[in-house]
């Protein structure tokens, strides 16, 4: 939860500016402990984790708060005049128990003891899929032969990491993890975001799955050099899962 972008002085003071940050507090290496492996980010749900790491950044916000406060030698009740706030509200905001609060009320709090907060967001895992994606990966299932083996939104085998395949496609000895995508915007960001996924995901082979529309045959044409990746060739592909064969290459499949 918190970063501080400044150094700490030979005698311990805090520096002056704070950041929020979802794997990092002051002087120590990034916390793991909160998401220790890989199968909770298949089982906790995006918005209950949220939540939880909002918790636990306020709770060191409120610790690195009261650090601040005691060196710069002012009372809770000092703080809090200046602030605006009653200071009971400062006693249960440093001690971490403030469930409810407001950002510019914190952002105040933290100016009167020379803190400055800056709030940025960092990509975490992937987002939520949407029912056009779940309904994408649905026509796509029943092309598969009997024999392979089909699930749904499998965390990459990374501890801690939150990433998931949309869907994890199982042969004899191989795996092919699989990419619903029902509209084609950012074509660079996605192809970025697909070879990280292949580089980590422990798959032989990767499916951009996306949904066969006028828009996204118009975005995919003007890119012709995206996905080079993906070199094989749709039909050949398709017809290799019908029969429960290994494709033995990555293609994009509109569907």
């Amino acid at each position: 939860m918190i970063r501080d972008l400044d150094q700490l002085s030979p005698e311990g003071t805090i520096g002056r500016r704070l950041v929020l940050h979802p794997d990092q507090s002051p002087g120590k290496p990034p916390i793991r402990g909160l998401r220790n492996h890989a199968k909770v980010s298949t089982r906790e749900r995006p918005a209950d984790r949220g939540r939880r790491d909002a918790r636990e950044a306020m709770r060191r916000l409120g610790l690195d708060h009261r650090r601040a406060r005691v060196g710069a030698g002012l009372s809770l009740r000092a703080a809090g005049d200046a602030s605006g706030a009653p200071h009971q509200q400062l006693i249960r905001f440093e001690a971490g128990l403030l469930d409810r609060i407001s950002v510019s009320d914190v952002g105040a709090w933290c100016a009167v003891v020379g803190l400055e907060l800056v709030l940025k967001a960092y990509p975490a895992g992937d987002p939520i899929r949407d029912a056009g994606q779940s309904r994408l990966l649905e026509r796509f299932r029943p092309v598969l032969h009997a024999t392979l083996r089909w699930r749904t939104e499998v965390g990459l085998p990374i501890p801690g990491d939150l990433r998931a395949w949309d869907a994890l496609i199982r042969g004899d000895g191989w795996r092919i993890g699989v990419e619903a995508e029902t509209v084609l915007s950012d074509v660079q960001a996605l192809e970025r975001r697909l070879a990280l996924k292949t580089r980590d995901g422990g798959v032989d082979h990767v499916i951009l799955l996306v949904a066969d529309t006028l828009r996204n045959r118009q975005a995919r044409a003007a890119a012709p050099a995206a996905f080079e990746g993906l070199s094989g060739n749709a039909g050949t592909a398709l017809a290799a899962l019908r029969a429960g064969h290994d494709p033995g290459a990555s293609a994009l499949i509109f569907r």
